[in-house]
């Protein structure tokens, strides 16, 4: 296959390997080869380092309640979606958002006992963190006032201690724990539109954090040949003994579909206000003991670390734990996720130790207003990828999506000229070189991929982004079209 019209040409052999690039690229080619004309410039295949493929399958099976205007407006998509069901049937979505509501102030269950006809309703914020549940699905869940917190959760409840039906972090469990699922076919289905609408926005490998029930279904599609683009798959702590069992190590799989790391969650978010803070505000989801504990199983597993910490403090209790263990194997990569807030004492602790700070830039989009209002104080250091990346640090850039859009070219947008636009701590901008490098070259080494993916080279994986006059055009994974613009 020869991809001509875009620059560099490129040609990939049968096992979807670059076989030349530039002026020899149609001679390697040969006579007999297929040639594929695409307009616009072929960028090496853009990686998201942080995905939930799970949450993007959800959404096209459950209540979609993001871009809600008010709460009124979320309670209507609410009303109409329970007239739909059995009476006793589950209502289960995601997505709203308080903070952009007139009034921001979290919802509470009588809101959703009302809109959804005494249903069973479990609606997860949109940054994941948090949990608005009708009183029905209270009662199931066996949650009440004489109910304790969870270790590294928060029911919140009002002057009576009756639950107002928000769950915060590790609370939520109880209630998640209840939902009905969806039938393996009806969830695959899911799954390969969510991964369709990655290959459509140019995103030829993605950094899963999922659960298994994630994984099965991507070795479903894989055994069916049906995965348009390629996963590293990152499990959860809780299922950390289960690999240890095994004998998983990071790496183990092929292109397609392999393992990595372990995901923990050390904090919650910004927006649910569970962020650990040095302030000492927030929710401490994994303590410290833990932590070491993990990291050194994973170590001793020879699997590696992704370590979700959003305040400056949990970032700062990743980076101490994590300096004990610098290079403790040959493919050590620990990561921390997200990294919003670094204080700028820990800055260069990143380089030094050697960890990776995976994150996504469109968050910065999402939270200005937020971090403006609650956490002005830290404002200064928040999304500081330029100050990262001036100290040696290897970023990895992500989406977090369904959180955020997965849209790599927002994203880059999002690090580099948008903060400049609207004048937000423009110093902590990066340029659009070190941009893209977070989204191919860093993204490629945070699992191990850099001999395979990351540029556009003789040997290396051929995927491509083809982008014309900012906006995707084309994506090649593997040497074959795995989506392309339709022609105006």
């Amino acid at each position: 296959m020869l991809f001509a019209g875009c620059d560099p040409e490129v040609a990939a052999g049968p096992d979807g390997r670059i076989l030349a690039v530039g002026d020899g690229a149609r001679a390697a080619a040969g006579r007999g080869a297929e040639v594929m004309r695409l307009r616009g410039v072929a960028l090496p295949g853009l990686i998201d380092s942080h995905v939930h493929l799970e949450g993007l399958a959800d959404d096209h099976l459950t209540l979609d309640v993001g871009g809600t205007a008010s709460l009124d407006e979320a309670l209507d998509r609410v009303r109409a979606w329970a007239q739909k069901l059995p009476p006793d049937a589950w209502v289960v979505g995601a997505g709203w958002y308080n903070d952009l509501w007139p009034n921001p102030a979290f919802p509470t269950r009588r809101h959703l006992d009302t809109a959804a006809g005494g249903r069973p309703v479990y609606l997860v914020r949109k940054d994941g963190h948090s949990a608005w549940v009708s009183s029905a699905a209270l009662t199931l869940a066996g949650i009440g006032t004489a109910t304790d917190d969870s270790a590294g959760g928060v029911i919140d409840r009002d002057g009576r201690r009756q639950p107002t039906g928000i769950l915060r972090e590790t609370a939520m469990h109880a209630v998640s724990a209840l939902l009905p699922r969806a039938a393996d076919a009806d969830f695959d289905a899911g799954m390969v539109k969510a991964l369709a609408g990655l290959a459509e926005l140019g995103v030829t490998s993605v950094h899963a954090m999922d659960t298994a029930r994630g994984f099965a279904s991507l070795q479903r599609l894989h055994s069916a040949g049906r995965l348009p683009i390629r996963v590293t798959y990152n499990l959860p702590l809780a299922d950390l003994h289960y690999a240890e069992r095994l004998g998983v190590r990071s790496g183990w799989g092929d292109e397609w579909l392999r393992i990595w790391g372990v995901k923990a969650f050390l904090d919650g978010s910004l927006g649910s206000r569970t962020a650990e803070m040095l302030d000492g505000s927030g929710t401490s989801r994994l303590p410290q003991a833990e932590l070491v504990d993990m990291i050194d199983r994973c170590v001793r597993a020879e699997l590696n670390v992704c370590l979700h910490a959003i305040g400056d403090r949990a970032v700062r209790r990743a980076l101490d734990a994590l300096a004990r263990k610098r290079d403790a194997w040959r493919y050590w990569r620990p990561r921390i996720e997200h990294a919003q807030c670094v204080h700028p004492k820990d800055v260069p602790r990143f380089a030094k130790i050697g960890v990776i700070a995976s994150m996504q830039p469109i968050h910065a989009v999402a939270d200005r207003e937020l971090v403006d209002r609650y956490w002005s104080q830290v404002a200064t250091q928040s999304y500081a990828w330029g100050p990262l990346a001036q100290a040696g640090a290897m970023l990895a850039f992500g989406s977090d999506a369904p959180v955020e859009t997965a849209d790599p070219l927002q994203g880059i947008d999002a690090a580099t000229t948008w903060r400049r636009r609207i004048g937000w701590y423009p110093e902590l901008a990066i340029s659009r070189a070190k941009a893209l490098r977070a989204y191919t070259v860093t993204a490629a080494y945070a699992v191990g991929m850099e001999q395979h993916q990351g540029s556009l080279r003789i040997g290396k994986l051929c995927d491509m982004t083809v982008v014309d006059e900012d906006r995707v055009v084309a994506t090649i994974v593997g040497g074959k079209v795995s989506w392309r613009r339709t022609p105006r």
